[in-house]
């Protein structure tokens, strides 16, 4: 996926063999040493950009009543980001990292995959103050979680006990039926539990 053109377009076939193998764009037209350049050389990388250009076109099916566009631009944007790659010690892992988490992101968002839920956690015992998360079979595994009119978008992290998703500025850790959540940069993190049927 390169920045010129709609984010999901392919800037032109590759030809020959190197049509089933290369990105979703036009290998003969990007500069060299560009972080473009190396997903054209790396089959996994190319591989990662096929599945995107495939995530991205059924998310735009589905994004055509969203208002306002959102999808197209943060398109960009992710694609500017994983060009910034370029400035990481380790730029294959950095752009392979890229593509993983926007794949999760957008299969999440857009119900592409099975997902479970919604579940509705009471926080600090107050019903008012709720956390509803829904789970998604993503790779990695994400987590939608919506509190009040905010909605967070997190991704499973390694833990010694039961299950912590980590967001922007929110985290959700899970273990046995309870779940310690934290909403804000700097904020405490609440007690939270699924009340009990009545």
């Amino acid at each position: 996926m390169r920045e010129t053109g709609t984010p999901s377009a392919h800037s032109g076939e590759p030809r020959g063999a190197v049509k089933t193998q290369g990105p979703s764009f036009a290998c003969d037209k990007v500069r060299a040493g560009s972080i473009e350049e190396m997903i054209c050389r790396d089959q996994d990388l190319s591989a990662l950009d096929r599945k995107l250009s495939g995530v991205y076109a059924a998310a735009a099916k589905i994004a055509t009543n969203e208002h306002p566009p959102r999808l197209k631009v943060e398109q960009r944007g992710w694609i500017k980001g994983r060009n910034d790659c370029w400035k990481s010690d380790d730029k294959r892992a950095c752009v392979e990292d890229a593509y993983v988490r926007r794949i999760a992101e957008l299969q999440a968002r857009y119900r592409l995959v099975p997902g479970k839920g919604p579940f509705r956690f009471v926080c600090d015992g107050n019903p008012a103050n709720e956390v509803i998360a829904t789970f998604f079979q993503t790779t990695p595994p994400t987590l939608i979680a919506e509190r009040g009119d905010s909605v967070s978008l997190m991704y499973l992290q390694r833990s010694g006990s039961g299950a912590k998703y980590e967001g922007g500025n929110e985290s959700f850790w899970e273990h046995q039926g309870e779940a310690a959540v934290t909403w804000g940069h700097g904020a405490p993190a609440m007690r939270c539990v699924k009340p009990t049927p009545r």
